[in-house]
């Protein structure tokens, strides 16, 4: 078992300071990742078999990343200690401490090698610059890992409810390069005469709008 891998590997050695602060949660990462690997996977994908793991990965590394970089609650010696015993993902950690690597969800993300075209993991790719339906990596089940685009300061995961809130965040970057760019000279006139602001009515003076008219407002602003 997982779990006692790690208790059988590490109990000969001598733990350093602080080493009771942190063995609860690592054995518990160890079991939630054992129940992972012997999910039955009935109705799965055979890639899909393999989210939950690179999930745990995460959130195990995550939280030793929190506790030392974050908090500065666990010393020097003992994150070293965590590192030598590959009890935590060293080139994970590290890659979190660069610019827009903030959230990276694995280092399968990044891995090229492992594409069919060479390339990072869609998980890479901003939400803003994707087009068609947003679909969550085939290796990691990461929807998003890209700085900016996380939930709750972490990736966006298969499980999360993306669907709805990427499509609001993409629709809140339109809305917002729309109020930021401005209109012609023009195009402001014609905009004005339509809704009536230079002293002239539509449509009998204070009527509503009608179908066509309102059509060509919403192609003036562009929607």
């Amino acid at each position: 078992l997982l779990a006692m891998s790690l208790r059988v590997r590490l109990l000969s050695k001598k733990k350093p300071e602080g080493w009771a602060k942190v063995e609860g949660p690592l054995f518990e990462f160890e079991e939630r990742l054992r129940v992972a690997v012997d999910d039955p996977h009935d109705g799965k994908r055979k890639a899909e078999s393999s989210w939950p793991i690179h999930r745990i990965h995460y959130e195990k590394n995550r939280f030793i990343y929190d506790l030392y970089y974050r908090q500065q609650a666990i010393s020097r010696e003992l994150y070293e200690f965590l590192v030598r015993e590959k009890v935590v993902d060293a080139a994970l950690i590290s890659k979190w401490r660069k610019p827009g690597y903030e959230i990276l969800c694995s280092m399968s993300a990044i891995n090229k090698s492992g594409t069919n075209f060479g390339t990072a993991s869609i998980c890479r790719v901003p939400l803003a610059q994707r087009g068609g339906q947003i679909m969550p990596s085939v290796t990691t089940g990461c929807v998003s890992c890209v700085s900016g685009d996380g939930i709750d300061g972490g990736p966006v995961w298969w499980t999360d409810p993306y669907t709805a809130w990427a499509a609001k965040k993409k629709a809140d970057r339109k809305s917002k390069r729309k109020a930021e760019a401005p209109l012609d000279p023009d195009t402001e006139a014609r905009l004005k005469s339509l809704r009536g602001d230079d002293g002239s009515s539509v449509a009998g003076g204070g009527a509503p709008l009608e179908a066509d008219v309102d059509a060509r407002l919403r192609a003036l602003r562009g929607e």
